[in-house]
């Protein structure tokens, strides 16, 4: 089921007319002279995401223009079901059915609103589905988007390691998967001494979520997810300004899911298995310090340079765990690095591979599903900057430059077997309202991700 979407089709639905600025003077000419008259006092010219309400002789409306901009912004879509006068609307206008997918989908992503606080009063439109519209593939977007932004937007007291494993096993249950959760103490008797020493300090026990689904002989897919419910930095401590969004730090296990559920629902051809570490980086009597030397899952050892770099330490148990099956494709998400988002800004997760041909696919479905990603250099010289003189290496670099290379190079020290990997730098949030995209959290990256997982494992 599609949000503010029905398939029931009716003529006493209220027509919508897309149109592209190349194709404004086009369409004006089968208008009458009365509508031509209006679109003109009204300033309309086909820009992105521009309505323009066009009355009848009596006031009612005779149906409205949606500007395309150059005829393929998904976003031109996002804000009319809240934007347009409550009621039922159809597209008046033969599109091919990627078109049509991409408007409903513009559509309904435009009506997500966070309410487990507070109701909201916003009410908003429907759309008829247009013909040729992959609803399957909608609602599965759909779905698991708003799975996403929901986990990412629930405060750390509701949303602590214990629930975040609990939306886990749920999602598992709802396609009958398998669900493992390796808790407190039982994290060093299971090997994963990296994400205990982290999340040991916090009231609430860290944990590894481990939930596998598919074929045991199909090809491997492994998704490991940040889940760091909230960071303070530890015992070096952010200040309050910076801990204000701390709640999105689990952003990563949160599009992780997303991801996992989309391959779920679409039954891909895959063996998946999707890690999530997830604990609190707190402050306490128990926390791990700066200078303290951490044993790994992989057996090598880090210098803690900063305990505000939890998220490589936590990722790196769970990385070393997935690399140890050899998977035919190994993904990490984490929010991970401000100087990503300093080199990138907020709408483009950074993307690191040494696969050139995953590095094309998922840029290519980035441009084509307006859903971005920007390829950063893995370079190999700027790991002797996280060089230690006590252990194996430290887990930060020695110098205020390459922040998001470095940390990516770290993460890379744990992979040697997966035939192939990427890691991604995400935001996981919106600072301010867009169409169809609202303030706070998001799965950047999630449709492209998906699309290229679906290419790469077609039947």
């Amino acid at each position: 089921m599609i949000p503010y979407v029905e398939q029931n089709s009716t003529s006493a639905a209220t027509p919508i007319w897309p149109v592209a600025r190349d194709d404004l003077e086009r369409w004006k000419s089968y208008l009458d002279d009365r509508k031509k008259r209006w679109l003109a006092a009204t300033g309309f010219d086909g820009e992105s995401g521009k309505i323009c309400i066009v009355p009848t002789a009596d006031g009612d409306i005779a149906g409205v223009a949606v500007g395309l901009g150059d005829g393929d912004d998904m976003w031109a879509w996002g804000d009319l079901a809240g934007d347009l006068p409550a009621g039922t609307y159809r597209i008046a206008s033969d599109l091919m059915p990627a078109a049509a997918t991409t408007a409903t989908l513009g559509w309904a992503l435009g009506t997500y609103s966070f309410t487990r606080y507070r109701e909201t009063e916003k009410r908003f439109a429907t759309l008829q589905l247009p013909e040729g519209a992959d609803a399957e593939a909608v609602t599965r977007t759909v779905k698991a988007c708003f799975l996403g932004r929901d986990l990412i937007n629930t405060p750390a007291q509701d949303m602590g390691p214990e629930e975040l494993a609990d939306a886990a096993a749920g999602l598992a249950a709802a396609h009958g998967a398998a669900c493992r959760v390796v808790v407190g103490d039982e994290l060093l008797t299971a090997n994963y001494p990296a994400i205990h020493a982290v999340g040991r300090a916090a009231a609430r026990a860290p944990r590894l979520i481990d939930l596998t689904w598919g074929e045991a002989n199909a090809p491997k897919l492994t998704i490991v997810g940040k889940g760091v419910c909230f960071d303070t930095g530890g015992l070096d401590l952010k200040p309050s300004a910076a801990m204000l969004k701390m709640k999105k730090d689990m952003g990563g296990a949160a599009t992780s899911l997303a991801l996992a559920s989309m391959v779920m629902d679409a039954g891909l051809p895959v063996r998946l298995r999707l890690l999530i570490p997830a604990v609190e980086n707190a402050v306490s009597g128990a926390a791990y310090r700066p200078g303290d030397i951490l044993q790994t899952r992989k057996g090598l050892t880090v210098e803690v340079g900063n305990t505000d770099a939890e998220g490589r330490i936590v990722l790196c148990d769970a990385l070393a765990d997935a690399d140890d099956e050899a998977p035919a494709l190994l993904l990490d998400l984490a929010t991970l690095t401000g100087a990503a988002r300093v080199a990138l800004g907020p709408d483009l997760p950074a993307l690191f591979t040494d696969d050139e041909d995953l590095a094309a696919a998922l840029q290519r479905h980035g441009h084509s599903l307006q859903d971005p990603f920007w390829r950063l250099p893995l370079y190999a010289p700027y790991a002797e900057k996280l060089k230690s003189k006590v252990a194996d290496l430290n887990n930060v670099s020695d110098g205020p430059f390459a922040g998001a290379v470095t940390a990516a190079l770290y993460l890379k020290s744990f992979v040697d077997q997966a035939a192939s990997w990427a890691h991604i730098d995400t935001y996981a949030w919106n600072d301010a309202a867009r169409p169809g995209r609202p303030p706070g959290g998001e799965t950047l990256g999630l449709r492209s991700l998906f699309a290229t997982i679906a290419e790469r494992f077609a039947r």
